[in-house]
């Protein structure tokens, strides 16, 4: 199955639109874990977030007549401005499914690049029925955001720069964990080629598709009513067929992380990069700082996936509220 994958990964065409973003060495938390830590700036993609890449490597492999009926997708919101953004370049017409809680500025940012939105329910599940209902309506091209083998081969390209910027292999790869797909992608790169780097998972407390399915062997789907939606990019109540039979032989572990650890991670962030990133695009650096305290291993080279930065400017004050609680309980 590995190896299927890295063929799909190695010949996808995501540098169309995606860039080779930079792994850069986050100073002040390497400093303070006492670990050589890295960041893959997935922020800096044209969208500000990694999905750009697996939503182009599916559209562009559309038939003429397919482009021509256009295509449809669900999202929480980054998946959303990848599609639109892989259509407007491929000339297609593209059809957004968001849900109710989508931040204003992912709403804004698919429309700016031309994408009819449609908003509907209050999870990325509503949204998707909803979608799935518009595409035998229309006959447009569903995009699934994450259950896909060419969205996960495109996601997987984040591995394969990752094991080429890094020098030497680094000891663990930690990726943030919605649906499954970029965990999935770069699961299957980095295990075939370097089994012995870890690949551990990290989603948010009350949002732990991936960790629940693990545990219980088979996917199963959270209740919706009890979802913590704070990281909204990755508020996902079931992990993805194809990306769970991936995780469950490949992902070393996952880490679950709260709110607090999450806003607490969002500032280790920008300490470092001056950048901010959404709660979702920082659960990568939460779950490693979390591991870091857990195993109390020095100097070792972690890799933390910093997905994506597109976070609604009024959520900072509360952000930077939560931050405080968050490190006033590592500190503990």
């Amino acid at each position: 199955m590995l190896e299927a994958y890295v063929k799909k990964i190695l010949s996808s065409d995501v540098y169309d639109v995606a860039i080779e973003t930079p792994l850069e060495t986050a100073s002040f938390l390497s400093a303070r874990l006492d670990a050589n830590i890295l960041f893959k700036r997935e922020d800096l993609q044209p969208i500000h977030s990694f999905k750009i890449r697996g939503a182009y490597n599916r559209i562009v492999k559309l038939s003429l007549q397919e482009r021509e009926r256009g295509v449809l997708a669900a999202s929480a919101g980054n998946h959303a401005q990848g599609v639109a953004l892989a259509a407007s370049q491929l000339g297609i017409h593209a059809t957004i499914v968001m849900g109710l809680n989508t931040p204003a500025i992912k709403v804004d940012a698919v429309q700016r690049l031309g994408a009819e939105v449609v908003l509907r329910g209050d999870t990325y599940d509503d949204a998707a029925q909803h979608a799935l209902k518009l595409a035998h309506e229309d006959g447009a091209t569903l995009v699934p955001p994450y259950d896909d083998p060419a969205v996960i081969a495109g996601q997987g390209t984040v591995g394969v720069e990752i094991l080429n910027q890094h020098e030497g292999d680094p000891d663990a790869i930690f990726v943030p964990v919605g649906g499954g797909g970029l965990i999935a992608g770069i699961a299957a790169y980095v295990k075939y080629l370097k089994p012995r780097v870890k690949i551990i998972g990290v989603e948010a407390s009350g949002s732990d598709c991936l960790n629940q399915a693990l545990i219980a062997g088979r996917r199963v789907r959270l209740r919706t009513e009890g979802m913590d939606l704070f990281a909204d990019g990755a508020s996902v109540a079931q992990v993805g067929n194809r990306p769970f039979q991936i995780a469950r032989h490949h992902v070393d572990q996952v880490i679950v992380v709260t709110t607090d650890e999450i806003c607490a991670a969002i500032r280790d962030i920008f300490d470092d990069t001056r950048a901010i990133a959404e709660p979702a695009g920082a659960l990568a650096v939460a779950g490693l700082k979390r591991y870091v305290q857990e195993t109390r291993g020095s100097r070792r080279r972690y890799v933390a996936v910093i997905s994506g930065s597109n976070v609604n400017f009024d959520r900072l004050r509360h952000i930077s509220e939560r931050a405080e609680f968050g490190e006033r309980r590592e500190a503990l």
